[in-house]
């Protein structure tokens, strides 16, 4: 079941927000993944960012790969903090992924 409307256009402005310059296809899984039922308790801008960097973690970084390797998942996620936030700055985020943010 889909976000209602009012939620969908706050994920919508919350997403262009953040991410100005990411890529359409990218943009619209995140937006997909942020209006997910188990997101629907967290404040859009929230669910958008968590949504980005699962996202950008998954799609656009090692991350997978280390997990393959036998890396346990916050191992992991330390590891390809950099890559993150390079995605992001390629989309000109207004926020990146800080050491600290890892329990996220």
């Amino acid at each position: 079941m889909s976000a209602p409307t009012g939620r969908r256009r706050a994920i919508a402005k919350a997403l262009t927000a953040l991410l100005p310059l990411a890529p359409y296809a990218d943009m619209e899984k995140i937006r997909a993944d942020a209006g997910a039922v188990h997101m629907k308790t967290l404040p859009p801008t929230i669910a958008v960012w968590l949504a980005t960097i699962a996202h950008v973690r998954h799609a656009h970084t090692d991350y997978e790969k280390l997990l393959a390797e036998g890396y346990d998942r916050d191992s992991a996620r330390f590891f390809v903090i950099e890559q993150t936030n390079e995605v992001l700055t390629r989309w000109r985020a207004t926020r990146l992924l800080e050491e600290e943010d890892e329990g996220e």
